[in-house]
């Protein structure tokens, strides 16, 4: 017997300003919104949102100061990013969902899914390339060589060979430099969802011990995994951590994601 040929993922779409959903699924999956490095872009989560499919649609952030939002306003404060992700992001959280960032968009995520309404909370984060959120403020010496700037954001390889890429790059690596230069951790509970933190086993930018500290932020289930990569994992020319994502989604137990 010859089974059902596979369903294929419709044309990439952009919801508002803010997202791209780059492989529509035709059903209703699991929904990961995923949020990039700094410097990247919603482009970056193209090769793993066709990876997951079925399994899940992935919806990227699109943040301002870069492509097709390059006149579009970086908010001046991590707290006003915040602010405004949540407030595009809202209309969106129906259904199962959870978050996948990595680098600065893994605190983004995380800092993004405390602050929306218990009603519209994550079941799953998972923060990838990224030190605990305490870790975020003890350095914020202002960085200017390029070189130095490129190694950061990890993109070194990726842009090396364009100097126009390079300088657009830049550009937007200095924006969201400056914005998690304003980020400062304060005190509260562990969220109620499932955190996964995740590193690259050969990340020169980050110890893979010093994700487990991701432990004290969820009350729920949490691991700590170290995958094949460097400091990004997930980019326009990798899908990422495809078999870990798809995994934890296929073991998330069927409770209320709202459930407090």
């Amino acid at each position: 017997m010859i089974g059902a040929p596979p369903v294929r993922p419709g044309r990439p779409r952009v919801e508002g300003d803010w997202l791209l959903v780059p492989a529509p699924q035709p059903h209703r999956p699991f929904r990961l919104f995923c949020f990039p490095h700094a410097g990247g872009d919603a482009t970056a989560y193209t090769p793993l949102a066709h990876a997951l499919a079925p399994t899940a649609e992935v919806w990227a952030l699109r943040p301002p100061a870069r492509g097709g939002r390059g006149r579009h306003p970086m908010p001046a404060t991590f707290d006003l990013l915040v602010r405004a992700v949540v407030e595009a992001l809202t209309p969106h959280l129906t259904g199962r969902f959870g978050f996948y960032g990595q680098s600065f968009g893994a605190l983004l995520g995380y800092e993004v899914a405390r602050a929306l309404p218990a009603d519209r909370q994550p079941e799953l984060v998972v923060a990838a390339s990224a030190s605990p959120p305490a870790h975020w403020a003890e350095d914020v010496r202002p960085r200017e060589d390029p070189d130095e700037l490129l190694r950061i954001a990890g993109m070194g390889e990726l842009v090396q060979a364009e100097p126009e890429l390079q300088e657009m790059a830049l550009a937007a690596i200095r924006t969201d430099l400056a914005v998690s230069h304003t980020y400062r951790p304060r005190p509260h509970p562990p969220i109620a969802a499932d955190l996964y933190a995740v590193a690259g086993a050969d990340d020169p930018m980050l110890d893979t011990a010093e994700p487990a500290g991701w432990a004290r932020h969820t009350r729920r289930t949490f691991g700590h995994h170290v995958v094949p990569g460097g400091h990004l994992l997930a980019t326009v020319d990798r899908p990422g951590p495809v078999d870990l994502l798809t995994s934890i989604i296929g073991r998330l137990p069927e409770r209320n994601p709202r459930e407090q």
